[in-house]
C-alpha cells in the first residue's frame, strides 16, 4: 500500500485532512484466520508475495485483532516476536509505522471516504441496527438488532432529559462535565473527585448533593457503555455481549431512580418484547433482561452479605476494600458450637464510585458444609444491636441452628418492616464464592482420595492380571488407579518444591521425589493411566524456572554438571507423566542470559587467550558451557548460531 491523503470537505487544504494507510485485506484475514503464524519462514513468505519488485518504496500493512497473538492462538506471539527481531532484519525488511513511514514518504495521492461503512458489514452499518444477515449462524435472524437499538435510543433519550433537568442544578455545564468525567473514571481518589466537583459543580454541594451529581454521572456513563459495538455485532441478543450492554442500561436506569425517582425500567422491558430472540428459553429481549439482567445486579445489601460470609473464612482488618466498595468493620463477633458459626456485627459500606454509604448490621449462620444463612438490615442504633446479638447468640447456645434461624427472620426487618430477604453463598460474588467452595470441598476431596488409594492398593494384584490377560478392566478399578496416582504425583512435586532451597545448595535431596515420580510415571504406563494433575504442572515449571534461574546467575562451577543434569532429569519426568510443561518462561530466560552474557564472555575470553601465555581460563569455560548447551535441547531452544561460532 502507499499513504492516501484525505481533505475533509470544504476544509482548508492546508490542515484540514487525515492520511490514510488501507491494509492488506486477504493477508491479514490469513494472520486471523490461516495457518500462516505456524512459522517465520512461513509468515515471511505470506508477506514477501504481495512486494512489488518495481517499487522503490513499499509498505505491506496488515491489521488483526490484537488477541490473535496468545488468545485466539495460542503461543503465535512468539512467532511474532521471532520474525520482528531474526526473520525480518535477515530479509533486510524493516518493522515500522504508520507515522515513521509518513516522515520519510508524503502522500502523493488522494482519496475520498464513503460514508457509512463499516469493515465488517456489507450493508453499511447494518450490522448495528437490521437484520441484515452479516454475523448470522446456525441458520438464526436477527430480527432483535432494530428493536434493540430503539429501545435503547429511547433510554438514552429518558436519560438525557433527566440528566438535563437534574444536572442543571448542580453542575455549571452539565455536559462539558460528562465529557471531563474520564478523568474521574482514571483517578478515583477521593482528592481527584473533589478537585473535579469543585470545577464543575454550582456551588459547595452537601454530601447527598454531591452522591446525586456522581451518581448522574455514572448514569451518563452507562448510557454510553449500553451502546458498546459487540452488542449487535454477533447472532444473537442473549449472547454475554448482549447481555453486558442490557445490564449497562440496567445499571443506568437504576441510577436515574436513585437521582430523580423516575420509573423507566417497565417502559424499557415493554420495548425490548418487540425484540424476538432466536432461543426458546428466552424468547425476547425483555425475556432475556428478566433473567440475565435483573438477576446480576448488585445493591449494597448483597455487599454486606458478600462481606458477611467472607468473614467466616477470612479475618478481616477494620478496613477492607470489597471490589468498588470500602467496607468499615464497626462491631465483630464470631462464636462456634459443634458444626455451626455464628458471626454478628455492624458494617459501613462506601461505594467509591458514587460515594453512596450504608451503615448495616449483619448476622450469618454456617450450619456446616454448603449451608449458609445470612440477614442484613440498615442499622437501627447501639441499644437495638446489643439486644439484637444478644437474644441471636444465645439462639446459638440453647436452641441451635432451627431457633437460631427463626430469630434472624424475627429480629431482621427491610427498611419498610417487612421480613428481610435471607443470603447464602450463591449471593456472593464469582471469585469469593469459587474460593470458598474450594476450601469447603477440602476435606470431601481429601476423604476421597485416601478412599481410591486404599482401592488401588487393595486391588494392585487384580489389577496387573487383567492387563496380563489383556481383559477390559473394569472402570471402577481404573479410575480408582488414575486418582491414587494422580494423588501421589501431586504430593512427591508437592514435597519436590518444598525440598528446592536445599536441592539449590547442591545437596542430594529432592533426588527420592524425582525417584518417586519416574516410578508413578512408570506405574501410569503400565496401567495405560490418563493422568490430570494440572497443580503438579504449575509446581514442577516453578521449580524448573527456579533451578534454572539458579544456575544461570548463582551457580557452582563444581556442581554445574549434577545440577544441569537435575534440571534435564525434572523435565523427563514431566513428559513421562504427560503433564504438557509449559516452558516459555524457562527458554526466555535461558535464551536471554546465553545470549547477552554467557556466550559474549566466552567468545571474548577465547578472542583473547593465546597458548604462549600457559592461561587456561578459556579450556575450563569450555568445560562448563557444554553442559548448559546440553540444557538447550531439553529446553528446546535452538542454539545453531551459537553452535556454529564454536566449530
Amino acid at each position: 500500500t502507499r499513504p492516501y491523503r484525505c481533505f475533509l470537505p470544504g476544509g482548508d487544504r492546508t490542515k484540514d485532512y487525515i492520511d490514510i494507510f488501507f491494509y492488506d485485506g486477504p493477508i491479514s484475514r490469513d494472520l486471523g484466520f490461516g495457518d500462516v503464524l505456524n512459522s517465520t519462514h512461513h509468515l515471511a513468505g505470506r508477506l514477501g508475495g504481495a512486494i512489488q519488485a518495481n517499487r522503490t518504496s513499499q509498505l505491506i500493512a496488515v491489521a488483526t485483532d490484537g488477541e490473535t497473538f496468545g488468545h485466539h492462538k495460542r503461543e503465535k506471539e512468539r512467532c511474532l516476536a521471532y520474525a520482528f527481531t531474526q526473520e525480518f532484519p535477515q530479509r533486510g525488511w524493516n518493522v515500522t509505522n504508520y507515522a515513521h513511514y509518513l516522515s520519510m514518504y508524503t502522500p502523493t495521492w488522494e482519496v475520498e471516504l464513503k460514508p457509512v461503512t463499516a469493515w465488517s458489514c456489507a450493508h453499511g452499518v447494518g450490522r448495528w441496527q437490521d437484520d441484515c444477515g452479516c454475523g448470522a449462524e446456525k441458520g438464526w435472524h436477527q430480527k432483535w438488532r432494530r428493536p434493540l437499538r430503539d429501545s435503547l435510543n429511547w433510554l438514552r433519550d429518558r436519560l438525557v432529559e433527566v440528566y438535563e433537568q437534574v444536572g442543571s442544578n448542580l453542575l455549571g455545564d452539565p455536559w462539558q462535565a460528562r465529557d471531563e468525567y474520564i478523568n474521574v473514571i482514571r483517578d478515583r481518589s477521593k482528592a481527584n473527585v473533589e478537585s473535579f466537583l469543585q470545577r464543575h459543580c454550582i456551588e459547595k454541594l452537601t454530601p447527598s448533593a454531591e452522591i446525586d451529581a456522581l451518581r448522574l454521572l455514572e448514569m451518563q456513563r452507562h448510557s454510553l457503555l449500553m451502546f458498546t459495538s459487540c452488542g449487535w455485532f454477533f447472532e444473537e441478543l442473549s449472547r454475554p455481549e448482549g447481555v453486558q450492554i442490557l445490564r449497562y442500561a440496567a445499571r443506568a436506569i437504576q441510577l436515574a431512580g436513585e437521582v430523580a425517582g423516575v420509573q423507566l425500567e417497565k417502559e424499557f422491558i415493554r420495548q425490548l418484547s418487540f425484540a424476538p430472540t432466536n432461543v426458546e428459553q428466552y424468547k425476547n429481549g425483555a425475556e432475556v433482561y428478566r433473567h440475565l439482567v435483573l438477576s446480576a445486579q448488585v445493591s449494597l445489601k448483597q455487599v454486606a452479605a458478600h462481606y458477611a460470609i467472607s468473614s467466616l473464612f477470612t479475618a478481616y482488618p477494620t478496613e477492607h476494600r470489597v471490589y468498588c466498595y470500602t467496607a468499615e468493620q464497626i462491631d465483630y463477633q464470631l462464636q462456634s458450637m459443634g458444626p455451626l458459626s455464628l458471626a454478628v456485627g455492624q458494617l459501613r459500606l462506601v461505594s467509591e464510585i458514587t460515594w453512596e454509604s450504608e451503615h448495616v448490621t449483619f448476622a450469618v449462620l454456617h450450619l456446616g458444609g454448603w449451608d449458609f444463612h445470612c440477614c442484613i438490615q440498615p442499622f437501627a442504633g447501639r441499644r437495638a444491636y446489643s439486644e439484637l446479638k444478644h437474644e441471636l447468640f444465645e439462639a446459638l447456645q440453647q436452641a441451635g441452628a432451627a431457633q437460631t434461624i427463626l430469630a434472624m427472620h424475627r429480629l431482621f426487618k427491610d427498611a419498610d418492616g417487612g421480613a428481610t430477604h435471607p443470603y447464602s453463598l450463591q449471593n456472593l460474588f464469582a471469585e469469593e464464592r469459587h474460593r470458598i467452595m474450594r476450601l469447603l470441598s477440602r476435606e470431601t476431596l481429601k476423604r476421597l482420595d485416601q478412599l481410591y488409594t486404599q482401592v488401588y492398593r487393595d486391588n494392585y494384584a487384580v489389577l496387573m492380571a487383567f492387563y496380563r490377560d489383556e481383559l477390559p478392566v473394569p472402570p471402577e478399578l481404573q479410575v480408582a488407579a488414575e486418582m491414587a496416582l494422580c494423588h501421589r504425583a501431586l504430593d512427591a512435586a508437592r514435597s519436590l518444591e518444598r525440598d528446592m532451597s536445599e536441592i539449590d545448595a547442591g545437596t542430594e535431596k529432592g533426588c527420592i521425589q524425582l525417584t518417586e515420580l519416574e516410578a508413578i510415571a512408570q506405574e501410569a504406563k503400565l496401567f495405560r493411566c490418563q493422568l490430570n494433575i494440572p497443580e503438579a504442572k504449575k509446581t514442577i515449571e516453578r521449580m524448573i524456572l527456579r533451578s534454572l534461574w539458579h544456575l544461570l546467575h548463582d551457580s557452582n562451577p563444581a556442581t554445574l554438571e549434577s545440577d544441569v543434569q537435575r534440571i534435564e532429569r525434572t523435565i523427563e519426568v514431566a513428559q513421562k507423566l504427560n503433564l504438557g510443561l509449559s516452558l516459555d518462561r524457562a527458554q526466555e530466560i535461558y535464551y536471554s542470559c546465553l545470549n547477552h552474557q554467557i556466550m559474549p564472555q566466552y567468545l571474548q575470553a577465547g578472542l583473547s587467550w593465546s597458548p604462549a601465555q600457559g592461561d587456561v581460563s578459556c579450556r575450563v569455560d569450555l568445560l562448563q558451557l557444554r553442559p548448559l548447551l546440553r540444557l538447550a535441547q531439553k529446553l528446546a531452544v535452538d542454539i545453531d548460531a551459537w553452535l556454529n561460532q564454536l566449530v
